[in-house]
């Protein structure tokens, strides 16, 4: 996984904002978004808390996370009536990151 970011660093903190939404974004990975955010105000030249640079640079909507939210429950239900096993949040995050957002997350 850790392949995953090495060419798209801004990506780590796409797939972190869809965790958030789906209220799965683990206490290390907010901690180090969060650390990161002086970093992001100067690459992309705006101020703000770590979620609303991700925002800002992927013209995300305010209706977005819950939307990702109702997606990622209902999905979650049918994954585990089919399969019996828990729903991985993290795989979800990423599946849904690398379908709807693509190159623009990279």
């Amino acid at each position: 996984m850790s392949d995953r970011y090495t060419d798209k660093p801004f990506l780590r903190f796409v797939d972190a904002w869809v965790l958030k939404a789906i209220g799965h974004l683990d206490e290390p990975t907010e901690s180090w978004c969060k650390a990161m955010v002086p970093q992001l105000e100067q690459s992309f030249g705006v101020k703000g808390r770590w979620e609303q640079i991700v925002e800002k640079q992927m013209k995300f909507s305010p209706e977005l996370p819950a939307q990702i939210r109702a997606i990622w429950e209902s999905g979650k239900a049918r994954f585990e009536q089919g399969n019996g096993e828990a729903a991985d949040p993290r795989q979800f995050a990423m599946i849904f990151v690398d379908r709807n957002f693509g190159r623009a997350a990279g």
